[in-house]
């Protein structure tokens, strides 16, 4: 099934006139920065289908008088077509915002052909324009939408459905040629209940909910300082104690990060730091290599830190190498020991960070001589 990227033109493509949003000669005929060397790599470089979708208010009629919309409008896609950015269609509405046409934006009566899921896959098609009518559309479509702006969304579902704002076309590309890396994991066990969702391109959010707090607390870190998005949900059996509860988060956390690595190609692979934390010093390394090995260097003097018992901090790690399959070294010194093991969680989260960064021009290789990870 083909993948659509649905484009608006005025404001997203060329700059859209600000007193009479007409582009009505070729005097007004402007690009955008950087539009035309992104679309041209997206158009090489990707696999979506390009598709114009504008509205042009009263097309046709004495305000807006058909041949003056031609002239620019074919210079245009002959500049775009020369750069090797070539659209499979062009839809246009000619109606006005008053008219409540089906065909204008962001309804979908232009749009119909594409709801053929035998063809298209607009699951993972997603909608690119400067106003809050292309995230509607996107909405409309059952696609995803990119802002091109600052969206001041009018709701949560326009919020939620918009995978990208940015002002940026650099940014946009990058976006369309590194998509999402997300993972989602269930363990049910007769001792845990655990659901965890995983955004490994995310901005560092998290919701955590493990029944221990100080353990919530860590995870936040985690999530904070690798940019991951982070959602876990913990039902364990703490009425015994809390060693299922971790240990068993962590076998989940492990496997959700294997699933979002996928097959690794174009990942750094390795990642180290040292992290201060007023006198505490950390050292972590990982390597996701597809074989676990833990090394572990830090010593407690005390029996737990919050709810946490501090014997558990070495089995989390471990547990999490074995089902994300990484060598991971860690070594800490400090004084205080919730200093030591913040750090150490601040460290591992940095670590995966530059471990799981991917670049471009890497997109298919495998970091391995050994052909596999």
């Amino acid at each position: 099934m083909k993948k659509i990227l649905f484009i608006d033109r005025d404001g997203t493509i060329i700059v859209e006139p600000p007193i009479d949003f007409q582009v009505d000669s070729l005097e007004k005929l402007a690009f955008l920065p950087k539009a035309i060397s992104n679309l041209r790599k997206i158009a090489e470089e990707s696999d979506y289908e390009l598709v114009m979708v504008t509205n042009q208010d009263g097309l046709g009629t004495d305000s807006f008088p058909e041949d003056t919309f031609w002239l620019p409008q074919n210079k245009m896609m002959e500049i775009l077509e020369g750069e090797n950015i070539k659209f499979s269609a062009v839809h246009i509405d000619r109606s006005f915002e008053q008219d409540y046409a089906p065909t204008r934006k962001p309804r979908t009566g232009m749009l119909t052909e594409y709801f053929d899921e035998t063809k298209y896959d607009l699951k993972n098609s997603f909608v690119l324009g400067d106003r809050l009518t292309d995230v509607q559309l996107a909405i409309n479509l059952g696609s995803k939408a990119i802002y091109l702006g600052e969206a001041p969304f009018q709701n949560p579902v326009q919020e939620a459905a918009t995978a990208l704002v940015s002002k940026d076309w650099d940014e946009i590309y990058q976006f369309l040629r590194l998509p999402e890396r997300k993972a989602s994991v269930e363990r049910i066990t007769k001792e845990t209940k655990i659901w965890i969702d995983l955004n490994l391109d995310g901005k560092g959010k998290a919701n955590i909910e493990t029944g221990l707090g100080f353990f919530d607390h860590m995870l936040d870190q985690l999530a904070k300082h690798s940019g991951a998005d982070l959602n876990v949900k913990v039902d364990g059996d703490l009425h015994i104690d809390e060693h299922h509860t971790i240990e068993d988060t962590a076998l989940a956390l492990g496997e959700a990060y294997l699933k979002a690595l996928g097959d690794k190609k174009g990942i750094a692979r390795y990642g180290f730091n040292i992290l201060p934390m007023d006198e505490a010093l950390v050292h972590a390394a990982i390597d996701f290599s597809g074989r676990n090995w833990m090394v572990w260097d830090a010593k407690f003097s005390r029996e737990k830190i919050g709810e946490m018992p501090t014997e558990m901090f070495f089995h989390f790690f471990k547990s999490f190498t074995d089902t994300a399959k990484c060598n991971l070294n860690i070594k800490a010194v400090a004084d205080n020991e919730h200093h030591k093991i913040e750090a150490i969680f601040k460290a591992f989260a940095k670590a995966i960070k530059m471990a799981t960064k991917r670049e471009i021009k890497d997109l298919d290789i495998l970091p391995s001589t050994k052909g596999v990870l």
